[in-house]
């Protein structure tokens, strides 16, 4: 059920936020201020009575270090995706903002260091095992928002069309959408030092599943491979520690690795635990994106869905992207100041706004995502001059 396939007619986003105190953005958040913040929105992870959805339908997630998220449901139509969540957005900032708290803007924490909040046996052993190497583990917990678009993962026929080019764009609209390049009081040197933080982690379980040496491999096929050899982080267990040993894949778990043989729910969670940049869950989502400003986030939405409109569309755009399909370093850390990089995302970025008209956005929503990508690329231009 990861690659469910069907008509290609969904779209979703899940919005992630650094959250800040209005007065001080450098002040910790406490668990307790969150919890009264959300008030009846909190998810279980924070109020076990929790979890109402939002107004327009949308359900709030909790991050480990208090980044706060809106998951949508899938939409048919993109024009209500934007409305309706852009409905659940305003309702949760004016709510937080009740209680001193605002939303960040940036894809990662731009004011503190990386320090948990949440206490739960999930986040404590992916932290001890993020630990074991390095300090960018908990970066990505705790410091950073991403943008997540879900899209559908389409017919039989498509899948891997659709799949293939998700990944090859995944250097040139990272570098178009790159928002993240100071943490923690500094400035890291990277265009997406959110993005900098998943490549050092665990390569294991962050890789993209698809390159371009393995294009012709059926997706089932490599991201079984890629489950199979990721490295366990998390047994559930009654006791309240959940960590792995340190070095078993989950093809060793199968083999005898550990005492008890793993289950089907097993795998699932182990599923959960692999951010690879394109995950299939059923359909596919995309992660390679930094949170972006306000209402921008329409933006990259847009621009997915209009280069994946039809099956001629997603072939011109995997042309477009086939120079520039590996360079994720160079779009991590230059962003649009790659010169191929940057001629990748022009052409790119081109056609995905000459297709716009094909989605359901009313022409002032169109007119607004062409805005934002020109002036994405307009900056970028001077910043290379």
């Amino acid at each position: 059920m990861c690659f469910k396939t069907g008509p290609p007619v969904h779209t979703g986003v899940e919005l992630e936020w650094t959250l800040h105190h209005t007065d001080d953005p450098t002040r910790p958040i406490s668990a307790e201020h969150l919890r009264t913040a959300l008030g009846p929105y909190a998810p279980p992870t924070l109020a076990p009575d929790g979890g109402r959805r939002l107004p327009a339908g949308g359900t709030v997630t909790v991050e480990p270090g208090g980044q706060v998220e809106i998951s949508t449901p899938p939409f048919r139509s993109l024009a209500v995706l934007h409305r309706d969540t852009g409905a659940d957005v305003a309702a949760l900032t004016s709510r937080l903002a009740d209680h001193g708290l605002t939303l960040g803007t940036t894809g990662i924490d731009p004011h503190r260091t990386a320090t948990r909040v949440l206490e739960t046996p999930r986040y404590a052993a992916m932290e001890r095992a993020y630990d074991r190497r390095g300090p960018h583990g908990r970066q990505k917990m705790c410091s950073t928002a991403g943008l997540q678009v879900c899209v559908d993962a389409g017919e039989v026929a498509d899948v891997h069309s659709r799949w293939r080019l998700l990944h090859a764009a995944g250097p040139p609209l990272l570098a178009a959408f790159a928002n993240a390049r100071r943490h923690a009081g500094r400035d890291t040197g990277h265009a997406s030092a959110r993005m900098a933080t998943w490549w050092e982690i665990d390569p294991s379980r962050t890789a993209p599943v698809w390159t371009p040496e393995r294009d012709g491999n059926d997706p089932t096929d490599d991201w079984i491979a890629y489950a199979l050899d990721a490295e366990v982080m998390c047994v559930r267990r009654s006791d309240g520690c959940w960590d792995a040993p340190a070095g078993v894949t989950f093809a060793g778990w199968i083999d005898g690795a550990l005492p008890d043989p793993p289950t089907v729910g097993d795998l699932e969670y182990h599923l959960s635990t692999l951010f690879p940049p394109v995950r299939p869950r059923g359909y596919l989502e995309v992660r390679y994106l930094d949170a972006q400003p306000g209402d921008e986030w329409i933006a990259p939405a847009a621009v997915l869905a209009a280069l994946l409109a039809d099956p001629d569309t997603v072939d011109e755009a995997t042309d477009i992207c086939a120079p520039t399909a590996d360079r994720w370093a160079a779009a991590t850390r230059c962003g649009l100041r790659d010169p191929a990089v940057a001629r990748t995302a022009r052409r790119l970025l081109d056609l995905a706004c000459a297709r716009l008209p094909t989605t359901d956005l009313p022409a002032e929503t169109r007119s607004q995502v062409t805005d934002i990508v020109h002036r994405r690329l307009a900056t970028a231009e001077g910043a290379a001059r």
